[in-house]
């Protein structure tokens, strides 16, 4: 691969740790204490610094399910059970999960990534006000006690087909 890290690469978090440590020019402990103490003084920053926690855990949960599997395997007779096969499943998940996180870390650690430079992009990001709430109603409206919502509420005024 063109990025730095091979198919064959089993310390992934490693090799994109060395990337944001490169890109920020500090050890990733600072790196973390920095946008801790300033979240908003970078966004980029802050960005990675969540993604790469994500990528840590995602990492813990494939290391502790290989664990689990090969502990698994190990005491097979010779017949892998069904147990064992959604140990097996486990992994591939905890695999799809860490790499999703990777690809993630990758992007945002690429200035020219398809999506962050394109003009609609930049236009979004001009014309786009801070949000300040949740993007939908998250509570119910408000009515008095006691009064049930209008018989009409939640039917359609369509014909159903």
């Amino acid at each position: 691969m063109s990025d730095g890290i091979s198919d064959e690469s089993a310390d992934v978090v490693g090799v994109l740790t060395e990337q944001v440590e490169a890109r920020f020019g500090m050890g990733i402990d600072q790196l973390k204490a920095a946008v801790a103490a300033a979240p908003t003084a970078n966004p980029d920053a802050t960005g990675i610094v969540k993604w790469h926690g994500l990528l840590v855990e995602a990492q813990l949960v494939l290391e502790r399910a290989e664990d689990d599997l090969l502990a698994a395997l190990q005491s097979q007779p010779s017949e892998v059970d069904d147990p064992t096969i959604g140990l097996a499943l486990r992994v591939n998940a905890a695999v799809t999960a860490r790499d999703g996180r990777a690809m993630v870390v990758r992007w945002l650690l690429d200035p020219d990534a398809p999506g962050k430079k394109d003009l609609a992009a930049e236009r979004l990001a001009r014309l786009r006000p801070p949000r300040t709430g949740p993007a939908i109603q998250t509570s119910a409206p408000n009515r008095p006690a006691g009064t049930a919502a209008p018989a009409t509420a939640w039917r359609s005024t369509r014909a159903v087909r």
